[in-house]
Order: structure tokens, then C-alpha cells, then sequence
């Protein structure tokens, strides 16, 4: 009995080799698709990990720190909100005292520089500065870089959460957070600006988030 004259009597139609053929084709697609952003994640953080010589400037900062439970108040707007209610956007983020020094300065120009030098993508990037104190910022300061979001938070808090290398302290870094509110890499004290920059344009190219 012919397989034709089988499948007729089963109730079970055959199936033609070619649409089987592509059926697999398109599962092998759907899957490529779907472990994109797998294979981009492991990309940063591993293949681009500044351990063993490869191209990364920043420290990665292992495990993950997620977003502190952590109340922060905004100089702009008067108000009060939970530092986590930031997720969504690169951060690029400066502690300091509000008398912000030389140091402090070059830290909120290198990071709205760094920023701008983005092209298009600069809008998935915001520039935080983290006030440690409650004394006023210089209108110097305040409208060079308006930009720049400032937000007063508890200083204890913040050494908590965020790392600093042997011979440094919290002011001496700029840190960056990814959009989904991850601590992910500390720069280093006096850092280059350059270096920054490529490693965030790097991080932008591969993750769709943000």
C-alpha cells in the first residue's frame, strides 16, 4: 500500500519535504531572533570584560548592583523619589559635594562630553550628579551644567552601594548603570574621557535597551 494511500485512510495528510524544509528554516530563524539579545548581553559583559587584555576600559563590577532602595531629592523639581524610579536609561553618574571642586568639574564636563559625542543615541543616556551634602551648588556651576540631573543623596548610602579601587574614594569615579538599573562598571580615578567614550558607544551598539 502506497504512503499516499495510507495517509488518506489514517485521516493524516503527508508532508511535503520542502514545506518541511522551510518549517526548520523558520524555527532556526525564530530562535536566532530570540538569543540575540542573550548573545549581546554575553558579548559586554564577557568577551568585553577589561580583565585578560581585551578592549574594556571600565571596571566591571561583579555580581550585578542592582539600584539601591534609596530616596533621593531632586534640586530642580523640590521633590522626593526613589533613586531605582531611574531605570530605563544609561546612567552616568558623578558623587560629589555640592562646592564641587576642580576634580568634581571635570568629572560633569567629561560626562556631558561624553554624552553629546553619542550622535543619536545620546538620548538613551543621562548625566547624574550626586550631591553628598546639603550646602548650596554655585550658579557657576548650576548653569554650566543644567543638563546634568542633580539629586542630593545620603552620602552613607551611597559608599554602600557604589565601589571604589585600592587608594580611592567615591568622588574619585564616574560609575555607569545600565537601563535596567544595574551597576555595571566603575572608571577609574583621573579616567580618559576617550576610554569612556568607546566603551559606552560599544555598550550602546550592542544592547537594544535603553
Amino acid at each position: 500500500m502506497s504512503a499516499d494511500a495510507s495517509a488518506g485512510r489514517t485521516g493524516t495528510p503527508a508532508i511535503d519535504p520542502v514545506q518541511r524544509r522551510r518549517a526548520r528554516r523558520m524555527l532556526v530563524l525564530l530562535f536566532a531572533v530570540c538569543a540575540a539579545p542573550a548573545v549581546a548581553a554575553y558579548l559586554m559583559y564577557y568577551v568585553f570584560k577589561p580583565q585578560g587584555g581585551t578592549s574594556a576600559y571600565g571596571k566591571l563590577i561583579e555580581p550585578q548592583r542592582p539600584l539601591p532602595a534609596l530616596v533621593v531629592h531632586d534640586d530642580e523639581t523640590g521633590e522626593d523619589l526613589p533613586l531605582s524610579s531611574l531605570r530605563g536609561k544609561w546612567l552616568m553618574i558623578s558623587a560629589d559635594t555640592a562646592t564641587c571642586d576642580e576634580n568634581c568639574v571635570s568629572k560633569l564636563f567629561y560626562m556631558r562630553q561624553i554624552r553629546v559625542l553619542q550622535g543619536n543615541e545620546r538620548t538613551r543616556v543621562e548625566t547624574l550628579w550626586l550631591v553628598t551634602d546639603g550646602a548650596p551648588v554655585s550658579k557657576q556651576i548650576d548653569g554650566a551644567y543644567e543638563d546634568t540631573r542633580r539629586l542630593r543623596a545620603d552620602p552613607i548610602a551611597l559608599a554602600s552601594w557604589l565601589p571604589t579601587q585600592d587608594g580611592t574614594g567615591l568622588r574619585d569615579h564616574i560609575y555607569l548603570v545600565d537601563p535596567l538599573g544595574n551597576l555595571m562598571m566603575a572608571f577609574p580615578k583621573n579616567a580618559d574621557p576617550g576610554k569612556i567614550k568607546s566603551d559606552l558607544s560599544r555598550l550602546l551598539k550592542w544592547s537594544g535597551t535603553g
